[in-house]
């Protein structure tokens, strides 16, 4: 594959790649032909070994997650971590190199650092695209053998439901993204606090009984790890350990209510 221009005056270029949930197991090989021909890969990954396997691949590489330590200045927040991993891209993108930018898990699923990356050098006149990666929700529908199509799926991020009037539909599956940072207004923290989960089961409580059974899970992300499959009731919710990783499903809890006017509007259709 092709990644750089061979013309005299070289033209930068962005993809941004995911390498999977488990190390080394779950990249296309897309994604790693363009690690591997990159002039450069800057990446956000989870842990120490994931980074040490694609300095391995690269021919140059960046590390973005020193930029979370912004966090810890005054006025600093998660924002500002991700304008400055953003920066760091489209420095060597406009340095004239093909760049390619690496997420763990999907690219494009709670990493906006490569939605803002993609946007800023497409609005400069470079391409830029992503290419898809094995996502944390690909590997909770296999793990815990849920089929998205036979109940239905909502999904959002845990303290956007909590701070937003958002309807559910407790027929459907619900995954809540993130309770591990349950409650945090501040965008500065990366971690929850009891008080914060009992607000959400409150609030899961006007839907939901407290007796209703919910999931913490955890993909493995590394080649021996166990994935974390944790029941329990909702009431139980803030007495467990919810990890930044963390993702909080909750099951169907009823039957969906047909909706008699379609079905006849239907019924005479297949009867005209």
């Amino acid at each position: 594959m092709n990644v750089s221009s061979p013309s005299m005056e070289k033209r930068g270029s962005l993809v941004c790649v995911g390498t999977g949930m488990r190390l080394g197991g779950q990249i296309t090989p897309i994604a790693q032909s363009y690690i591997e021909n990159s002039d450069v890969v800057l990446a956000a990954v989870s842990n120490t070994l994931a980074r040490k396997w694609l300095q391995g691949l690269a021919r140059e590489y960046v590390c973005l997650t020193q930029h979370y330590d912004l966090t810890k200045e005054e006025g600093k927040t998660r924002r500002d971590t991700y304008r400055a991993m953003t920066a760091d891209i489209m420095g060597q993108v406009r340095a004239g190199k093909a760049v390619c930018a690496a997420f763990y898990g999907h690219p494009g699923i709670f990493a906006c650092v490569a939605h803002l990356a993609i946007e800023a050098a497409r609005k400069e006149g470079y391409e830029a695209h992503m290419e898809p990666g094995v996502s944390a929700l690909d590997c909770l529908v296999a793990d815990l053998g849920i089929d998205p199509g036979a109940y239905g799926l909502q999904s959002m991020e845990t303290t956007q439901y909590m701070i937003h009037q958002r309807p559910l539909d407790t027929s459907s599956l619900l995954v809540l993204w993130q309770p591990g940072v349950a409650g945090d207004l501040s965008l500065k923290r990366f971690d929850t606090v009891p008080a914060r989960l009992q607000i959400l089961v409150d609030k899961l409580a006007r839907h939901y009984p407290l007796d209703h059974e919910v999931i913490l899970y955890e993909a493995a992300t590394r080649p021996f790890e166990a994935t974390r499959i944790d029941r329990m009731a909702l009431r139980d919710l803030p007495a467990a350990e919810v990890k930044p990783a963390t993702t909080l499903v909750i099951s169907p809890a009823q039957e969906p209510v047909g909706d008699e006017e379609t079905i006849g509007l239907l019924d005479a259709l297949a009867l005209a």
